[in-house]
């Protein structure tokens, strides 16, 4: 990056100030004199000019990766900017973020609105109130970049990074009180990584193809042969891609709003699109049609019903109407724990989930890895402290695991969500915990070998899931596990 700090306009026709730090500093000086002749604090109001000159130093570069006529609409990084020059960075930091949300939504909305809506919201209740542009806004920021990273708009590397971000805008910027310092170099980091990982990613072939698919399937019928022709790529997938496809497909069949050809469609493709869904997704289905019936959906139900049969996957309805009762449960937890107020409407929902595992902690098989999933979630925090009365309650959940959802809990590091948890210093410190748990329950030699490789780990936590070889081994042994 330039290391010219006082070249702030350089190639834009304006000549640059000569002394572009006196200037920060002239206009501080003033500034503050005012401030303090009306009695208000001076002190720690304005970062030191000497940060500000690191932003400027490098903003070039990263404003020359936008495209001229993006700039011309993108008043946040306007915003940015100019907070950045006041010396006020929580309030830049919180511009760029605007700035990073805008563009996600944009780019959700010309993709497939009812794609990502199937995606990021897996509460049945909430998911069919949302169907509008206007209802992104009614998404957390949470929900809003763990969805576009499932439909491959952003890279796991990208949602990583974003939820870092996301993390420190929540408790660094401008956007709550609080005392924390960011440096000038922290702040242009972050603003080439939005730029770079949502507002400039282009979509890979994959994210290409299936928007085009879903867009075609939705206005043209298709017969057995182009069906067989446009699932052509099916196999190129990764699970993830077909497990969120699958989704998408499932969503299709079950919106009220479909056309009968977007249906027919469906059920050319989900059948050869079927063998290659995960497990625990496939257990999903199931668990949401039951979600249905218990909801008294009767039509949702119906075209559930219709589509796990079209697949043959009636055997993944649950026997029983409590597995979905723990899926609807196990949501809202985790809708509660993304939520800003997490601390105080997390506890009545731990305690819902708790008396529908019982004393004992039964829990049916096909909820068992969400649930487990779920519950490490919550385990590990928000990252910036701990429910502390819904803190009790999963310790006791996590007690009555037995052995194998006890290792799978350690393991649930390989899912994207809480490797990500791991980058922060709180959620590292009860993962640790998690493990000398599971320790505990653990018998068999296997998963007590993977323990203390991962007890040992020497690097970064959040570096595990990108270790090739220690991912072969959970792999292995999550498949043996039945997950």
């Amino acid at each position: 990056m330039a290391s010219d700090s006082t070249s702030l306009i350089k190639g834009a026709g304006v000549p640059a100030p000569a002394n572009y730090k006196n200037d920060l500093q002239t206009f501080e000086t003033g500034l503050m004199t005012f401030i303090a002749q009306h009695g208000l604090p001076t002190d720690n109001v304005l970062v030191p000019v000497t940060e500000r000159l690191r932003v400027f130093g490098n903003v070039e570069d990263v404003l020359a990766l936008l495209e001229y006529d993006h700039k011309q609409k993108s008043i946040y990084v306007s915003k940015f900017i100019a907070a950045a020059a006041s010396g006020l960075f929580d309030a830049a930091l919180n511009y760029l973020w605007d700035e990073t949300i805008h563009e996600l939504r944009k780019r959700i909305v010309r993709y497939d609105l009812e794609y990502f809506f199937d995606l990021a919201v897996t509460n049945p209740d909430k998911r069919k109130k949302l169907s509008t542009e206007e209802d992104l806004s009614r998404l957390d920021d949470n929900e809003l970049i763990r969805g576009a990273s499932e439909m491959g708009l952003i890279s796991d590397l990208g949602y990583k990074h974003l939820d870092y971000i996301r993390y420190m805008r929540n408790w660094a910027s401008a956007a709550h009180p609080n005392q924390n310092q960011i440096t000038g170099l922290q702040l242009i980091s972050w603003f080439e990584t939005c730029v770079r990982e949502v507002i400039t990613l282009p979509e890979t072939n994959a994210t290409a193809q299936i928007k085009t698919l879903l867009a075609n399937m939705k206005a043209h019928a298709l017969d057995v042969t182009g069906a067989k022709q446009v699932s052509g790529f099916f196999v190129d997938l990764t699970q993830d891609q077909s497990n969120n496809l699958m989704a998408g497909f499932f969503g299709i069949y079950t919106n009220d709003t479909s056309l009968p050809l977007a249906r027919d469609n469906v059920k050319l493709l989900a059948p050869v699109l079927w063998p290659l869904v995960g497990e625990p997704m496939r257990q999903n289905f199931g668990v949401k049609y039951g979600q249905f019936t218990a909801n008294n959906d009767a039509t949702k139900a119906k075209w559930a019903r219709e589509f796990l049969d079209g697949v043959g996957a009636a055997s993944y309805i649950p026997d029983t109407i409590r597995a979905a009762e723990i899926g609807t449960a196990v949501e809202e937890l985790l809708a509660a724990h993304r939520g800003f107020n997490n601390f105080h409407i997390e506890p009545s929902f731990a305690r819902r989930i708790e008396s529908l595992v019982g004393e004992k902690g039964l829990v049916p098989s096909t909820i068992a890895e969400r649930y487990v999933e779920a519950l490490v979630e919550v385990f590990l925090t928000n990252g910036h402290g701990v429910a502390w009365t819904a803190e009790p309650i999963y310790q006791r959940l996590l007690a009555k695991l037995d052995s194998n959802q006890a290792l799978l809990a350690v393991l649930s590091f390989r899912k994207m969500t809480i490797t990500s948890k791991l980058q922060f210093k709180l959620c590292k410190q009860k993962y640790l915990e998690l493990v000398a748990l599971a320790k505990t329950k653990v018998t068999s030699p296997q998963g007590s070998d993977l323990l203390n490789i991962i007890e040992g780990y020497k690097p970064p936590l959040e570096h595990m899931r990108g270790e090739s070889k220690l991912m072969e081994k959970v792999n292995a042994i999550t498949k043996s596990l039945g997950f």
